[in-house]
């Protein structure tokens, strides 16, 4: 190229980087941070060892990526992929798992053969200032009610934060 190509290159580049970017180009989101999901997920798996019962909490990012898996000393080591996939599962649908379950046992049997999702109770959004920013799921209780109340009880121990997060 040419020196003066050059610097016709150069000075579309540099007017191209200073237009401004309209604001529905630039997408702001919220996450959550590995030590909130720890502390989720932990007071999620000791709710349920009070009760006697051993599980696992994961909980997922809003893109149903794994952020914290916690197993209970006596937790069998399905209950961790069964937790994963009740989180992935509120990442997919928006709502808690058990309410999705409910709401869609006409295509249940289909959607238990998706890889990476479980239609059972026991997963439920985490919500920070009313936007979805995570999921946990539990399991290992006898019975996905167990597993909803340790989850729930598992963020209401951060609840309070969650609520101010601008």
């Amino acid at each position: 190229m040419r020196t003066w190509q050059h610097g016709v290159c150069l000075a579309g580049a540099l007017l191209l980087a200073a237009l401004p970017l309209q604001a529905n180009e630039v997408v702001n989101v919220k996450r959550i941070t590995m030590d909130l999901a720890a502390e989720i997920a932990d007071a999620a798996v000791k709710a349920c060892r009070k009760k006697g019962y051993q599980v696992s909490a994961v909980v997922v990012d809003r893109n149903g990526n794994t952020q914290m898996a916690m197993r209970d000393t006596l937790a069998s080591r399905f209950t961790l992929q069964i937790a994963e996939e009740k989180a992935n599962l509120v990442i997919m649908s928006g709502i808690p798992s058990g309410q999705f379950r409910q709401s869609r046992e006409d295509i249940r049997p289909e959607l238990n053969h998706i890889n990476g999702i479980v239609v059972m109770d026991g997963g439920l959004p985490i919500q920070a200032a009313g936007t979805n920013i995570a999921a946990i799921g539990v399991s290992g209780a006898p019975g996905g009610d167990i597993d909803v109340d340790c989850a729930a009880k598992g963020i209401a121990s951060v609840q309070e934060r969650l609520d101010f997060i601008e």
